[in-house]
């Protein structure tokens, strides 16, 4: 099993590099992710990006909760963004830029956490839906939606990708950040962080 890399490490910066064949190799890594994914706890992941058990190619796996399926999500691209006011095509596509700008009614707020950044949340507003175009373990090519949390979830997966981190959305953003920790009780508590 691969340790989860912690930022500052310099692989989370990066953008990653497209897969251009899924062979053994890949198997062998989407194993080891799989694994590392399974044995994070406090907090339990729900995805996982390649870099962060360092290795810069453009994959990431998705796992809900528990009884929910593995996912897996190889040269992943959103190809258009959308919220719960919009109607949208799987099939239509649109300039992702545009689309971010656009985008602003009804995005979902969540506190988003990172396996890569200990006991660090924040405030991040990410889009109701995405449509995404990957592949598969097996290499067959998709492009889906997906809505609600699993949309957010890829929305911080694909950020991984490209080298940045939940912190800077927050950043950009202007919201706040958060350190937790355990109380006597063992209750999770959260301090802000000024900035």
């Amino acid at each position: 099993m691969l340790k989860i890399v912690q930022a500052p490490e310099s692989v989370l910066s990066q953008k990653a590099k497209p897969v251009v064949k899924i062979d053994k190799a890949i198997t062998n890594l989407l194993q080891e992710m799989t694994e590392s994914l399974a044995h994070a706890s406090d907090p339990e992941g729900v995805g996982l990006a390649a870099p962060q058990i360092g290795k810069s190619v453009q994959i990431f796996i998705i796992k809900q909760s528990p009884r929910s399926p593995l996912l897996t999500f190889i040269n992943p691209k959103i190809e258009k963004f959308f919220d719960e006011t919009q109607k949208v095509d799987v099939h239509q596509k649109e300039d992702v830029t545009k689309a971010k700008e656009k985008a602003h009614i009804d995005k979902g707020v969540q506190l988003e956490g990172c396996l890569s950044l200990k006991d660090i949340w924040g405030v991040v507003k990410r889009h109701h839906g995405v449509v995404l175009s990957y592949q598969d373990e097996t290499g067959a090519a998709h492009t889906r939606k997906f809505e609600g949390f699993i949309a957010t979830i890829i929305q911080h997966e694909v950020d991984h990708l490209q080298g940045f981190l939940f912190t800077k959305r927050v950043v950009e953003q202007k919201n706040k950040l958060y350190h937790s920790s355990k109380n006597k009780a063992g209750e999770t508590e959260f301090e802000e962080i000024t900035l």
